[in-house]
């Protein structure tokens, strides 16, 4: 016997079991809707913010060697 659970998107009881694709949503449309929020950033968890891609300083040597150096030892200098 499936135990029953409310849809995370819309909350109607919904079956969890391997039957349902689409578990713990009651249909593709809830599953799309929850990943939509993800996607938008409407969902997050909270951490610590992540340093871009652009904040590291990349010189010709790291290049060269294919080693980015480590921010913090940069700024000791």
């Amino acid at each position: 016997m499936a135990i029953k659970v409310k849809c995370p998107t819309c909350g109607r009881l919904t079956e969890y079991s391997p039957e349902n694709p689409w578990r713990p949503f009651c249909c593709e449309r809830c599953k799309i809707i929850d990943l939509g929020a993800w996607a938008d950033e409407t969902y997050s968890i909270k951490g610590k913010p992540v340093e871009a891609d652009d904040d590291i300083d990349i010189t010709e040597d790291s290049l060269a060697t294919g080693e980015i150096p480590d921010k913090t030892i940069l700024n000791e200098k």
